[in-house]
């Protein structure tokens, strides 16, 4: 199947207001002569009789301000070249793949997590119970979302929250998946790390806790990264483990991090010793979902992915061209 490129407009839940202002109507005009009418920017200055660089500006302002997005069909992606390959190599239901950048890692990053965002909603129905993981691939996800609702979505924060300088706090990758999907936020309204396993207890006793801990339980799908085990890991800047521990673990076989826990190369759950003061999803409670979307996504990405792959939490991975060739090299 062929890609088009096409222009969506935002719908109505979106951040822009419904109606527009006298002053926006060149904006408006110039958007829609584009993308739906078909005309080049030389037969737009000339219907509205303005010049070429006034058109450019205003395309590049509807943009903007979120009136059009400009994407190509997903489709395109779940056949590529390496997909078949990947779905048969490890058993997984679906893999979209997306052009590496060659210019730099970060684009290529960006083209991911903006190509899993606009997949996601096609892999959800009405009824579902979305769990979501937190970290800088799903936030990013999560900001490329546009206005997509779903009947009886409830959307649920799978960890418990941790302080993050970058603010990829999970609370925050939760509510706004929740806002751009229309559905019920549950957050979970504790802290991810306690100061001590008794006090973890109690609180995990609460009624309102315990009932957020059965709502994440009971998550039919998944939306996760499996992040890096290196010094820029996001558990050592979140500070759930110290960067010399961490190291004792990768000398023991950590490979990749779910949900704030560690897994080998096999996919396997490696303790760590905070993990008695931790709320939040367990390993065992990730794995055999009806949906699980890993993006995978960044340098250093393909390894973590491999194990989370081989561990049985991923149905659906969402990709780059260098990472899917990375997993077949050693598939």
């Amino acid at each position: 199947m062929g890609g088009t490129a096409s222009a969506k407009p935002k719908k109505s839940g979106a951040e822009v207001p419904r109606s527009t202002s006298r002053d926006d109507t060149p904006f408006v005009e110039a958007a829609w002569l584009y993308y739906h009418d078909g005309l080049n920017q030389n037969e737009i200055a000339d219907r509205m009789n303005i010049s070429r660089a006034s058109v450019v500006n205003y395309l590049s302002e509807a943009r903007m301000r979120g009136w059009v997005r400009v994407y190509l069909d997903s489709d395109v992606f779940l056949e590529h070249r390496l997909s078949d390959q990947l779905r048969k190599a490890y058993g997984l239901k679906d893999v979209l793949i997306v052009p590496d950048d060659p210019s730099e890692n970060t684009a290529s990053f960006d083209r991911v997590t903006r190509a899993a965002a606009e997949w996601l909603p096609r892999l959800l129905a009405p009824g579902d119970r979305l769990g979501v993981s937190w970290g800088e691939t799903v936030y990013h996800l999560a900001q490329e979302m546009i206005q997509t609702p779903i009947d009886d979505l409830t959307v649920v924060q799978l960890l418990g929250s941790r302080p993050a300088d970058l603010g990829f706090a999970a609370e925050a990758c939760t509510t706004m998946v929740a806002q751009k999907l229309g559905g019920l936020a549950i957050n979970l309204h504790v802290p991810l790390l306690l100061s001590s396993k008794e006090l973890r207890d109690r609180l995990c006793e609460e009624p309102v806790v315990a009932g957020q801990l059965a709502a994440l339980a009971n998550c039919n799908k998944t939306v996760l990264a499996c992040g890096t085990c290196d010094a820029n890991a996001h558990i050592v800047q979140t500070g759930i483990v110290e960067a010399q521990n961490l190291e004792k673990y990768v000398a023991e076989g950590a490979t990749g991090v779910i949900c704030g826990r560690l897994i080998d190369a096999s996919g396997q759950h490696l303790a760590m010793e905070t993990e008695d003061r931790m709320i939040g999803v367990s390993l065992d409670q990730m794995k055999h979902k009806d949906m699980s979307l890993l993006v995978a996504a960044g340098k250093g990405r393909a390894n973590p992915a491999r194990a989370a792959i081989r561990g049985g939490f991923v149905t659906h991975l969402a990709t780059s061209v260098s990472i899917a060739e990375n997993l077949l090299e050693s598939a």
